[in-house]
């Protein structure tokens, strides 16, 4: 089995769609106006419209209603992500900060709210952890 994709569904694809560009730096793929994948080595990131939702089972999925997920990226250079990224964001949750398992972690939220986590691995063990990974 492999991951294929997080999707996230929203009202506003063009929106987000511009947004994420703009954050991981990739063109999004359109195979319809309802649907875009932004592919990465690691990652599909893929938005549909709210009217795909009904293709999931009435009420399956609720767009800008997620409290629960992280989508998560890690960087290079947080400091630089966020110098960056700082005049695109509204919604900054954290700044860069020093996790206790070793990353220096940014967490701010897209137009629709879902929560972003962009990451470095920084002490030898989590270097370590993400050794051969992505």
């Amino acid at each position: 089995m492999n991951f294929a994709s997080v999707r996230i569904i929203t009202d506003d694809v063009d929106r987000l769609v511009g947004f994420y560009e703009k954050v991981l730096g990739v063109s999004a793929e359109r195979p319809a106006p309802v649907f875009a994948e932004l592919v990465m080595p690691s990652c599909t990131l893929a938005i549909g419209h709210s009217q795909t939702a009904q293709l999931f089972g009435a009420s399956s999925v609720v767009g800008a209603n997620n409290r629960t997920v992280i989508i998560e990226f890690r960087v290079d250079d947080v400091e630089a992500e966020y110098v960056r990224l700082k005049p695109l964001v509204d919604n900054w949750v954290k700044e860069p900060t020093m996790m206790p398992w070793g990353n220096r972690s940014m967490l701010f939220r897209d137009p629709d709210g879902n929560l972003l986590n962009l990451f470095q691995p920084v002490t030898e063990d989590a270097i370590e952890r993400f050794r051969g990974r992505y």
